[in-house]
């Protein structure tokens, strides 16, 4: 599958949260805080339908469009996206970076290092 654009999220994530919509739904639910008219919203269906992310069912004379990949296979492309292009591959320089430029709170501290535990094989 092709990845799925910034733009094309946004009909993406209108999907996975309220189920199979139809375009006009899409339109409502995603249009005006985008400041996108139905055309947009229509071609950018129409990319997603071409990119497999997306299928078409015919219910009552009006297509339903329903997400064919999922969120976490989303979120999971985009972040390994993220490691191979700024830190690459690699999980340590991520966490290094964001622990220089943005105050940890003390929830997060305990939360990685109740993971770096589990991941040892100690947190059990």
């Amino acid at each position: 599958m092709s990845k799925i654009s910034g733009a094309e999220s946004h009909i993406m994530e209108a999907l996975w949260t309220k189920g199979p919509l139809t375009a006009e739904e899409l339109v409502q639910s995603v249009g005006p805080a985008q400041e996108w008219g139905e055309a947009t919203v229509k071609t950018l269906i129409n990319r997603l339908l071409k990119k497999k992310a997306l299928k078409s069912e015919r219910s009552g004379g009006r297509a339903l469009y329903q997400a064919l990949v999922t969120r976490e296979e989303y979120v999971t492309g985009e972040s390994q996206g993220l490691l191979d292009r700024l830190f690459g591959g690699q999980l340590a320089p991520l966490v290094a970076h964001y622990a220089q430029h943005r105050a940890l709170s003390p929830a997060e501290v305990t939360r990685l290092k109740k993971l770096i535990a589990e991941l040892d094989g100690d947190g059990e």
